[in-house]
């Protein structure tokens, strides 16, 4: 559905060429920022339909009755069932700070969704094999598990902005055992309202950010930069080049088959992998109405230090 629009828009109405750099971009613009902005809309309202229903008291106990480590496996397999690029995955990461699941849990769904899911490991296996999907899988769902891990360890609550906790207090929530769908749909609509009018302004930006490189940063380029596995700073130089490429797991499927073609180490594709689908600058822009700048430093060098060490390892083996 979004695809058609920006179809009938970038190339219908405003006559663009699809394979023009400026054809893509406002392609990508368009077709993200409907995406997301409709996400945005359709998980907080759904959420705060939730939060009429149950106090934040009552899921906040029920997180903390399950074990940490359950909590953050359950996390990780939702975002690899949720085809969602980093962008399409914040709403929900605000949707889990809102209800009080503990942040280290929350990071680590933002690592897993963008990362891995059933239609990019599908199309990543008919383009270089079950064996290597298997391990980009394997390590994209471990550097989840302790990407999220070390996060709780620095106790990122701390840096989560106030209205978020705001909103999670329940101010001016009506309470549990409230009847009637028109009070719940008021408060649900109120919390799109409250928090969408907060952040769409960085979505724009984001997305953007994102559809300038998506247009005009050549698949080609990244090939010619990303040769000479030997020099140990090529995949620290990935993991930078992929920060503003920004892409799904399903979109950076192409770059992948090209990079492996072109002689490019297993270890540093991999890197480059995982930075363009959980790494965005876009995603930086759009979490940081949500987390101050430290707990966002934090998490794009947790990120940045896991994937430099996930492709030195590989190519190491390979």
């Amino acid at each position: 559905m979004f695809e058609a629009l920006a179809d009938a828009i970038a190339f219908d109405l405003f006559g663009l060429d699809p394979a023009s750099a400026v054809g893509a971009a406002v392609h990508f613009f368009i077709q993200d920022v409907t995406k997301i902005l409709a996400l945005l809309v359709g998980v907080i309202y759904a959420m705060g339909l939730l939060r009429a229903l149950l106090s934040p008291e009552r899921v906040r106990d029920y997180v903390r009755g399950k074990p940490r480590w359950l909590a953050r496996i359950l996390a990780i397999l939702l975002g690899a069932l949720t085809p969602f690029c980093s962008c399409s995955s914040v709403p929900l990461f605000v949707g889990f700070v809102e209800a009080g699941i503990p942040l280290g849990v929350t990071f680590s769904f933002l690592i897993a969704s963008p990362m891995i899911n059933e239609v990019a490991v599908v199309v990543l296996a008919g383009v270089i094999g079950w064996q290597l999907t298997a391990l980009y899988v394997a390590t994209g769902l471990t550097v989840a598990y302790v990407g999220g891990a070390v996060m709780e360890r620095f106790r990122p609550e701390r840096w989560v902005e106030p209205y978020v906790w705001d909103l999670q207090a329940g101010v001016g929530a009506p309470r549990p055992g409230v009847k009637g769908l028109r009070a719940r749909h008021d408060f649900a609509w109120g919390e799109v309202r409250e928090i969408v009018g907060r952040i769409w302004k960085w979505v724009i930006i984001g997305v953007a950010v994102g559809a300038v490189f998506h247009g005009f940063v050549p698949a080609e380029w990244v090939v010619a930069n990303l040769s000479g596995d030997a020099n140990p700073l090529v995949v620290p130089a990935a993991v930078a080049i992929g920060v503003p490429l920004y892409s799904n797991a399903t979109g950076v499927v192409p770059i992948a088959e090209a990079l492996l073609g072109k002689g490019v180490g297993l270890g540093t594709v991999l890197a480059l992998m995982m930075s363009i689908a959980a790494l965005s600058l876009p995603e930086m822009l759009i979490l940081r109405k949500v987390i101050r700048w430290p707990a966002l430093g934090l998490f794009a060098g947790v990120l940045a230090v896991a994937f430099t060490l996930v492709g030195w390892l590989f190519n190491a083996l390979s």
